[in-house]
C-alpha cells in the first residue's frame, strides 16, 4: 500500500506545534491577516439613549454607596465590541454624586476630564488648585495629579468621566495611588493657573504658577459656547459645520495630549457631507435633535443621549430641526493618533 505523503498543511501544523513549545510562531493560511486594506474596528457604533441613562443613573444612585480609596458611583459606557472600555483608547462613563458626599482623593497615571452634564454645587481640588464645577464646564485632571470632589449643593451632580485609561493599560502603564487624606490641602491662591491663562488669548511672560503641560484646568461653559457662536458666523465645515477644540493657552496644542476635546454646532436644518477618519469618538448631546449615520446604522439622537463611532467608518451628521441649533461635546483619540503618525481622512 502505498504511503501518503504530508502535506504542506500538515508540515505547517507540524511545524507550528515544534515552534509553540518554544514560544515562535510561523503565519497560518487559516490565520487573520496582520496587515488590511484599511482599518477593521471591532468596535460597534453605539447609541445610548437618555431616558435608559437616567433610569440607571437613579437605581445607582439608590444601591451603590461612594466609597474611600479611589471607587467612584459611575455607570460606564460600555461598547459591545470590545473587551473593555467604550473605544479602543478610551474609556467613558457618568458619574453621580449626592449632596454631602466626598469623592476622596487618588492619582493614577490615567488623564482625566469631567464634563458637567448637570447640577451645580460641586468643587475639585487638582494637585492644590480648587476650582467650582458648573454645568458645561470642561474640567481636566493631568496625569498623576491628586484629584477629590466635594458636593456641597441640593440636588445630585452628574458629569462625564472620560480617562485614557483603556490606552494606559494596554501599554502597562498603570499606576494609582490613594492619599491619607479623603481631601487635598488647597494652595494659597487656589486658582493662580486660571488667573495666569484663563483669558484664552493672553499668558504670562513668566509663568510662575502652571504646574502641568497645560496650564489651565478649567474650562468655562460661557467662554466655550461664546466661541462656537461667534465661529458658527462663518460658512460651515462640510462635515462638521462649527466644531472648536479646546486647546492648551501655552502651546496651542490640544488641551490634552491623548484626548481630544470638541464643542460642535449644528445649525438649524443642516445636513452634513458623510467622511471618515482614524481615531473614535464619543459624542454627548448638550442640546438640539439630530441623526447621524454610521456606516449602515442610523441614530436619531436628541438632548443627554450619547453616541460612538469607531475609527474609519463612514458618518455624517444631520440637525433634524428647521429652527434650533443642536451643540454636541465631543471626545476622541485624535490627538494620539496624530502624535503616532496614523491619522488618515477621506471623503464620502
Amino acid at each position: 500500500m502505498a504511503e501518503t505523503m504530508p502535506t504542506d498543511a500538515d508540515a505547517r501544523r507540524a511545524l507550528a506545534s515544534h515552534l509553540k513549545s518554544l514560544n515562535f510562531a510561523v503565519h497560518q493560511p487559516d490565520d487573520p491577516p496582520l496587515f488590511t486594506p484599511e482599518p477593521r474596528p471591532t468596535m460597534r457604533p453605539w447609541h445610548w439613549k437618555a431616558g435608559d441613562i437616567k433610569a440607571c443613573l437613579d437605581q445607582i444612585g439608590e444601591q451603590i454607596k461612594l466609597e474611600a480609596g479611589g471607587v467612584r458611583r459611575t455607570l460606564r459606557l460600555a461598547n459591545p465590541g470590545i473587551p473593555w472600555g467604550t473605544t479602543p483608547s478610551l474609556w467613558a462613563s457618568i458619574q453621580y454624586i449626592l449632596p454631602g458626599e466626598v469623592a476622596t482623593a487618588h492619582r493614577h497615571t490615567a488623564s482625566a476630564l469631567r464634563f458637567i452634564m448637570r447640577g451645580k454645587g460641586a468643587d475639585t481640588t487638582v494637585d492644590g488648585e480648587k476650582y467650582e464645577m458648573n454645568e458645561g464646564d470642561l474640567v481636566l485632571t493631568p496625569s498623576w495629579a491628586y484629584h477629590d470632589h466635594e458636593h456641597k449643593g441640593d440636588e445630585p451632580m452628574v458629569w462625564l468621566d472620560v480617562l485614557d485609561i483603556t490606552l494606559v493599560r494596554n501599554i502597562d502603564a498603570v499606576f494609582f495611588e490613594g492619599s491619607d487624606l479623603p481631601r487635598r490641602p488647597v494652595n494659597t491662591i487656589s486658582d493662580a493657573s486660571y488667573r495666569e491663562f484663563g483669558s484664552g488669548i493672553m499668558r504670562p511672560l513668566r509663568p510662575r504658577f502652571a504646574q502641568f503641560d497645560n496650564p489651565l484646568l478649567v474650562y468655562s461653559r460661557e467662554r466655550a459656547e461664546a466661541a462656537v457662536m461667534e465661529a458658527s458666523g462663518l460658512s460651515p465645515d462640510p462635515y462638521d459645520d462649527t466644531a472648536l477644540e479646546y486647546l492648551n493657552p501655552e502651546t496651542g496644542a490640544p488641551a490634552m495630549r491623548t484626548i481630544g476635546t470638541v464643542l460642535q454646532r449644528l445649525r438649524p436644518g443642516i445636513s452634513l457631507a458623510p467622511h471618515r477618519h482614524t481615531g473614535s469618538s464619543v459624542y454627548y448631546v448638550i442640546r438640539g435633535t439630530g441623526r447621524t449615520v454610521v456606516d449602515d446604522e442610523t441614530f436619531d439622537w436628541g438632548p443627554g443621549d450619547f453616541f460612538a463611532i469607531p475609527s474609519w467608518s463612514r458618518h455624517a451628521h444631520a440637525n433634524r430641526s428647521q429652527t434650533d441649533d443642536a451643540l454636541l461635546f465631543q471626545v476622541n483619540d485624535i490627538p494620539a493618533v496624530r502624535a503616532l503618525g496614523f491619522w488618515r481622512e477621506a471623503e464620502g
